[in-house]
């Protein structure tokens, strides 16, 4: 299990900051389940890295129902609403940062904007390689990268409001760091073309067409495939 260190109440230093950032990713989350190719998962074993308050794990299940679904994530307060919200729900939830009781466990993993802010990103992407299954895969999606044009902003900001560090990769050290772990990689844009609140706050999208292309053109949806 993981330290004191490594884990806190929430993600936000605002202790209000996990709950409205669930509200404003669930759109976003939608589209994600609805991109990725599978549609079956009732067999499948899923797991959420990152899983915040259990938002994204409760909307795949009401879209996509599985067998068994974990999330884990390193915010006690926030997984602690994931819990009180299972309800009749096949879902498991833990503060952790360890995954080795997990090997050959998943067929399918997901994370949303999570990846970015690993320190030790090498060390994760091996270890979840060890925790898919055969054939299994992993969706992880990230637009916070150094080729995204708001993305020097958005590292003051973002790292002002976070409990975690920040980090500043490019897309090709995700790839590379990916690849070493032993997955076969492929990458889309995450290609949102929904509606955004066009109040969205200013302070991170200058323009409306900041917050428009932002989720369309520079956040990005890899595939990671487990294959021995």
């Amino acid at each position: 299990m993981a330290n004191a260190a490594t884990t806190y109440a929430t993600w936000h230093k605002d202790p209000q900051g996990d709950t409205k950032m669930a509200e404003s990713h669930s759109p976003y989350w939608r589209h994600f389940i609805e991109t990725v190719p599978e549609r079956d998962f009732s067999s499948k074993t899923v797991l959420d890295f990152g899983c915040n308050r259990g938002g994204f794990l409760r909307l795949l299940y009401g879209m996509r129902p599985f067998r068994r679904g974990v999330g884990i994530d390193i915010a006690s307060e926030s997984v602690a609403a994931a819990v009180a919200a299972v309800g009749n729900m096949p879902l498991q939830f833990h503060v952790t940062t360890d995954l080795s009781p997990f090997a050959d466990s998943f067929d399918v993993a997901f994370s949303y904007e999570v990846i970015y802010l690993l320190p030790e990103l090498e060390q994760h992407a091996e270890q979840m390689f060890q925790i898919m299954r055969n054939g299994g895969v992993y969706y992880a999606v990230t637009g916070c990268h150094n080729e995204m044009p708001l993305w020097p902003k958005w590292l003051e900001l973002i790292g002002n409001n976070s409990n975690a560090p920040m980090q500043d990769r490019s897309p090709q050290d995700y790839i590379d760091t990916f690849v070493a772990a032993g997955f076969d990689v492929s990458v889309k844009r995450f290609g949102y073309d929904g509606f955004v609140h066009a109040s969205k706050d200013r302070k991170y999208y200058p323009s409306i067409l900041d917050a428009l292309s932002y989720p369309a053109e520079y956040k990005l949806l890899f595939r990671l495939e487990k294959r021995v």
